[in-house]
């Protein structure tokens, strides 16, 4: 895991739980309660998960790489990369 990719997802996570519905969205999808998320944020599936989140929906993957300053394929790459599928 790249550490780099790892502080991504956790700077994406905290634009995702700014909005509630968002939010909610994101914990419905991974089926995770608010303490699991929390107890798993060291895990690269997780972190795998909150960026692939962010890639399925193609207005959240903008608007956060905008609030981020990174290019949406940045966090794209590092989605990849957690999920050990490539880049």
């Amino acid at each position: 895991m790249h550490d780099g990719d790892a502080a991504l997802a956790l700077q994406a996570l905290g634009w995702i739980l700014s909005d509630e519905p968002r939010a909610e969205r994101l914990l419905g999808l991974t089926g995770l309660a608010p303490d699991e998320l929390r107890a798993s944020l060291g895990e690269q599936a997780t972190l795998a998960a909150i960026l692939s989140f962010l890639t399925g929906h193609e207005n959240d993957l903008v608007a956060c790489a905008d609030a981020l300053q990174v290019p949406p394929a940045s966090i794209a790459a590092a989605a990849q990369r957690l999920e050990g599928t490539t880049a």
